[in-house]
């Protein structure tokens, strides 16, 4: 059997479920998640900087992060176990500013995500889970930052019912004092001002 690359685009601009290449033999199976050439074709281009793992038990939430400045585009898989993965537009003059959207990531369905610069990007663990991230920048603390996961302008359902309730997330101290939407709002407006750093290019898009 053999199933090859499928794109779909998301109502938020740049941003994609893309099911992978795979097959399968007598031998048991391959999967090629990444194809610069096959990504090119479709108009998306993402060339490889970093690739990094997490693993995390069931229950783990990881909230809303981005990185500021040095933009990181980046293609989520979760290899091993089921998340729900979820998006957000934080392009201020988008037409989806603040808008999010959601998807279960699994290793039986092998979908992934491309993040697009710009966004945030979170997920909750559904089940013990690898999930990998092919980034297109390099991660650099003085840029790392993020969005409460429950921010109420953003207001993202997550199902925390397939975990036994909200009662049993676990979450970093970094994850429970990040800054809220409307921070992220005040932020950027002071930046757009005084220095111009994303009063232009893609951001505004």
């Amino acid at each position: 059997m053999i199933e090859r690359f499928n794109f779909k685009k998301l109502d938020l601009q740049g941003a994609y479920l893309i099911r992978p290449f795979y097959s399968t033999d007598e031998r048991g199976g391959f999967i090629k998640d990444f194809n610069i050439e096959v990504f090119y074709k479709h108009g998306i281009t993402h060339e490889l900087k970093e690739v990094f793992y997490t693993i995390s038990k069931k229950g783990v939430i990881r909230a809303i992060h981005f990185q500021l400045g040095r933009q990181q585009a980046k293609l989520v898989r979760c290899v091993s176990g089921h998340i729900y993965d979820v998006i957000v537009d934080l392009r201020p003059k988008s037409e989806t500013f603040g808008q999010w959207r959601g998807f279960d990531l699994s290793s039986e369905n092998r979908n992934e995500i491309l993040v697009p610069e710009y966004f945030g990007h979170g997920y909750l663990v559904l089940e013990d889970s690898v999930v990998s991230y092919k980034c297109a920048e390099v991660f650099y603390s003085e840029g790392d930052s993020g969005i409460m996961y429950n921010d109420p302008d953003i207001n993202i359902f997550w199902p925390f019912e397939k975990i036994g309730g909200v009662e049993e997330i676990i979450i970093s101290d970094k994850d429970q004092n990040l800054m809220s939407f409307q921070d992220y709002n005040n932020l950027i407006q002071k930046w757009d001002s005084k220095r111009g750093e994303y009063g232009e290019s893609k951001y505004n898009n």
